[in-house]
Formats: structure tokens, sequence, C-alpha cells
């Protein structure tokens, strides 16, 4: 999928990124973004005809910041154990300033059996590609001899990933972000080897 965008439709697919996180996809219309970006409903069609097509996009150039994020975190931390913890880390800022307070993939998960089938597979892929990643720096720990997994490194990133997203969800639950933080330390803490 091809995710270059004019600088209108970025602003579009900007104020739509925010929308999802704070409402998910039934959370918000072409109207709301109209209001916002201050553009009329038609030109929003223009660059995007359908919400599903606008959310599918979003959600792609959502994946691909991610890999790209992970893929720095590889090369700035050669150690899995300081990739997950910058991995937590960037999340437990993100949540603590603001600037994004949920996974919209996660987000849009719970949403899953009323969103579009082709935002629900970009959706799928986000946490295909998550997972993949999480079992390949807890497998890499585990060869180390840094982790001591109780199970698969898949199965752990997994549950790793499940319990880092319920984080999410209880921060913005008790609307602390410091919740985040208590709940994802002790992750990590346990898979170290003693």
């Amino acid at each position: 999928m091809n995710t270059d965008l004019s600088p209108r439709a970025a602003e579009i697919a900007a104020c739509a990124r925010s929308l999802l996180a704070s409402g998910g996809y039934n959370g918000f219309s072409y109207a709301d973004i109209s209001e916002s970006v201050h553009i009329s409903k038609a030109s929003i069609h223009h660059h995007f005809p359908s919400k599903a097509e606008l959310v599918q996009v979003v959600v792609a150039r959502y994946r691909e910041e991610a890999r790209l994020g992970l893929a720095m975190l590889e090369q700035r931390f050669p150690d899995p154990l300081a990739q997950l913890r910058a991995y937590t880390g960037y999340w437990a800022a993100c949540i603590r300033d603001g600037t994004s307070s949920f996974c919209i993939c996660a987000l849009l998960a719970a949403e899953l059996p009323a969103i579009p089938p082709q935002v629900a597979d970009e959706v799928r892929g986000h946490f295909r590609e998550l997972a993949a990643w999480l079992a390949s720096v807890l497998a890499g720990g585990a060869s180390q001899g840094a982790f001591s997994l109780q199970a698969s490194p898949e199965a752990e990133a997994m549950a790793f990933m499940a319990a880092v997203h319920g984080a999410m969800l209880a921060a913005r639950a008790h609307g602390d972000p410091e919740v985040f933080a208590g709940i994802v330390q002790p992750l990590t803490d346990r898979l170290v080897s003693r």
C-alpha cells in the first residue's frame, strides 16, 4: 500500500490518527476531521473516498513508523534487555507526556468485529510484526543467558505484548500515567536470569 501523501492528505491522516487514539474507529467522523483541519467533507472524500480507506492508510503509516522504531531500538541498544526497556520506556514517555496515550492498533483490535476487513488486516499485521520482534528479542536474550523464559519465546512475546497493552488500558482507566510503568517494570525484571 502506498502511504506517501500530499501535505493536505497527511494533515487529514494525522488528525484521523489523533481521533483514533482518543476514541477508536467509531469515535469520529469526517465531520470531526472537517472541523479540526478546516476542510470540507467533500475535500476529505477527494483524498480518502471512504473512512475505511483513510483508517487503512493511517494504520499502514503507523505500522511503518513502528517498524522503523523497532529497527532503531535494535541499532541503538544491542542488549535485549535494553531493547525491551527502551520499548516500554517509549510508551511510558508517550503516556506521561500525552503524545500518544494508547497504541491505535490495540484500540482497533478491541473493535475488530466491527471494523472494515482492510483495516482489520492492517491491525492483525501490526500484531504479527510486533509479536515476531518481541519473540526475536526474547529468544536472543535467552540464548545469551540474559533472560530466563518460562515458555517459548513466541508465547512469552504474546504475554509481554498483552501485558504492555493492558498496562496502557489500566493507565487510561486510572487516569494515572505512572500505572503503566508500575505494571511493565516488573515484566522486564521477571525475565532477567537470576
